[in-house]
């Protein structure tokens, strides 16, 4: 239309909104190279934004962070991968703790104000008020991890070099050093003809633990190098092996590194991060756990996480030795599993040198033995308690309720493996549409795995060992990768539905956690990690670029974030991916895939 016309029809709002168009488009092209449209605040000067490689890191330049990325949404064809959020990163400076630096367990300054180290209040969480955004530096010499399976009994020296256990343990072969490898010949302190043998002999003494059918999902306490874990894999069992960060150097980033699951913890004041009735079997092979002590609590939080019907493996002194101390502990456990009314179903003291000693109990599946002598019994717990999420929640001296469904009755074993991974998990919640939404939730993660992940993606899942699903909801994404030689740790944040307890019921594996603090694992841990829609409920406690720093953190140079999200959630994520120089790749505007590059800041 011909501006005369316009005028004659007086169109004057026309012309005002084409003036405020053209002064804004001269506005954004002047201003563009220093700040990007969709930006909704000013950086600080030490971070700006950049759609090319970012510079080097200036020795001298401080740290800065805006308190949260607040990016408008743009539509998936608009977004521009290349945007990086160019902060001046800087390497952690920690001491001998820098190269295996975990926030909430070397937090020095917490642990030196404790009133007591007695129930190893020092061993267990102590996270910084405030994330640290400080990058952890890779060992002199890292390298990409050995593949599995050749991992299981070697690794590089290199990337843990801890020797101290194999001088502390070499009469017990545990671990050698041969050229610049470690080697793990399968031994250990109580494993006298090897783990094979070690795990036959169970076999033997209690036939009812059919290993990979009817027990599936084991807990090893106090693992060493997590052997016994290692080769139960070969029995289609999956092992949470688990230890602290303690002067037994490096155990649990032994396991890691070999590709068999593991994580840091310890029995000491806290609950165990599980659910309750987790565990089919739970071993101890001279774990160093005092059970009996403060009134049996590390024994009744054993009997919280253990599956009724379930076994306790315990391979220790005290079983076979006559000292005046280990006969103190005997009778003591004697007394203190009485009263929670488990049985003794094999006990080998009187043994040769091809033996070993040990007791294996069963935890009842019924209050039958309750019913009797509850003066001299622990009280059964709240009911409360069995509804809380095992977070920061104190150890208890009360016996774990046992589980029922929504019609108070008993719930019994799960169905055989690899039944239990498909089978309607019988704690399900008792909604009427609870087992549909449960299918559904199977047959999306199926296809989405199947379709997406394996097709679309160019992810290299043959590499892959290690993978965390950081936000796992029924464990669906784990079951979709279960013919695949690889293990997921399976993580219910803290503020989330509570299915914990299905993910184990259906043979699987995992913790609670909450991601606006850091993981209990060494850096370099994981292979993948998996995000669905995890920072949608989160994003009020969290900052994004926190969160970001500790997947930085506990990912393997190489490794892979692969994130299903809204597109303002991958507004915010991929600038800061792209300033830890991760390569980032966008799918159907809602499949980020991140891969993390051995880059590490000089200072």
């Amino acid at each position: 239309m011909p501006i005369s016309v316009l005028l004659s029809e007086r169109k004057y709002s026309f012309l005002c909104l084409a003036s405020v168009l053209l002064i804004s488009f001269a506005f954004l092209l002047l201003t563009y190279t220093s700040c990007p449209f969709f930006f909704a605040f000013s950086l600080p000067s030490d971070i700006h934004v950049s759609v090319s490689s970012p510079p080097p890191p200036s020795r001298s330049s401080s740290l800065q962070f805006p308190t949260e990325l607040e990016l408008e949404t743009q539509p998936a064809d608009h977004l521009d991968l290349n945007v990086s959020l160019n902060i001046r990163w800087r390497a952690c400076r920690l001491g001998s703790v820098t190269v295996d630096y975990i926030p909430c367990l070397d937090n020095s300054k917490a642990i030196k104000q404790l009133k007591s180290k007695k129930h190893l209040e020092h061993r267990e969480r102590h996270c910084p008020k405030r994330p640290p955004r400080c990058l952890v530096p890779l060992p002199k010499g890292y390298k990409v991890p050995v593949q599995w399976p050749q991992s299981r009994d070697m690794i590089w020296y290199s990337n843990v070099p801890h020797p101290k256990l194999v001088e502390y343990k070499k009469e017990q072969n545990w671990v050698r050093k041969s050229d610049d490898y470690f080697v793990f010949p399968g031994g250990g302190t109580q494993f006298k003809n090897g783990v094979t043998a070690y795990i036959d002999f169970i076999t033997e003494t209690v036939p009812a633990i059919k290993w990979g059918e009817h027990i599936r999902v084991v807990l090893d306490v106090g693992c060493g190098v997590a052997s016994f874990g290692g080769y139960l894999l070969d029995r289609d069992v999956v092992t949470m092996s688990f230890a602290p960060k303690d002067e037994h150097e490096a155990q649990i980033q032994f396991a890691l590194e070999r590709g068999i699951p593991a994580t840091l913890s310890v029995i000491g004041s806290k609950k165990l991060t599980f659910p309750d009735d987790a565990y089919d079997l739970i071993h101890c092979a001279r774990c160093r756990v005092h059970w009996e002590e403060d009134g049996g609590k590390p024994l009744l939080e054993l009997n919280r996480i253990l599956r009724p019907g379930g076994f306790f493996v315990w391979s220790a002194t005290p079983v076979y030795r006559n000292d005046e101390r280990d006969r103190y502990v005997w009778k003591s456990m004697v007394a203190l599993t009485q009263s929670i009314c488990w049985k003794v179903v094999a006990k080998r003291d009187n043994f040769d040198s091809t033996e070993i000693g040990l007791v294996i109990y069963q935890k009842p599946s019924s209050y039958s033995c309750y019913a009797h002598d509850r003066t001299k019994r622990p009280p059964l717990c709240d009911q409360k308690t069995k509804k809380e999420v095992s977070w920061y929640k104190p150890l208890r001296h009360c016996t774990s309720r046992l589980p029922v469904d929504s019609n108070g009755n008993l719930l019994g074993w799960p169905s055989p493996w690899p039944h239990r991974l498909r089978n309607k998990p019988q704690s399900l919640p008792a909604e009427a549409d609870a087992q549909a939404i449960f299918n559904e939730d199977t047959k999306h993660w199926a296809a989405l795995v199947s379709d997406v992940y394996f097709d679309a993606l160019a992810i290299n899942w043959a590499s892959l060992r290690n993978v965390m699903d950081m936000n796992a909801g029924y464990g669906g994404f784990a079951a979709a990768l279960n013919e695949l030689p690889l293990w997921v740790m399976n993580v219910v944040p803290i503020d989330a539905q509570d299915t914990l307890s299905i993910i184990f019921e259906r043979g699987l594996i995992g913790i609670y956690h909450d991601w606006c603090e850091s993981l209990s694992t060494y850096p370099r841990t994981y292979d993948l990690l998996h995000s669905s829609f995890l920072f949608k409920n989160r994003q009020e406690r969290c900052n994004i670029i926190d969160v970001a720093v500790e997947m930085d953190r506990i990912l393997r140079p190489g490794g892979y974030l692969l994130l299903q999200d809204t597109m303002e959630t991958i507004q915010k994520l991929n600038p800061v991916l792209r300033s830890l120089q991760w390569s980032t790749r966008l799918y159907e505007g809602q499949f980020l895939v991140g891969k993390k590059g051995f880059w590490r800041p000089k200072y």
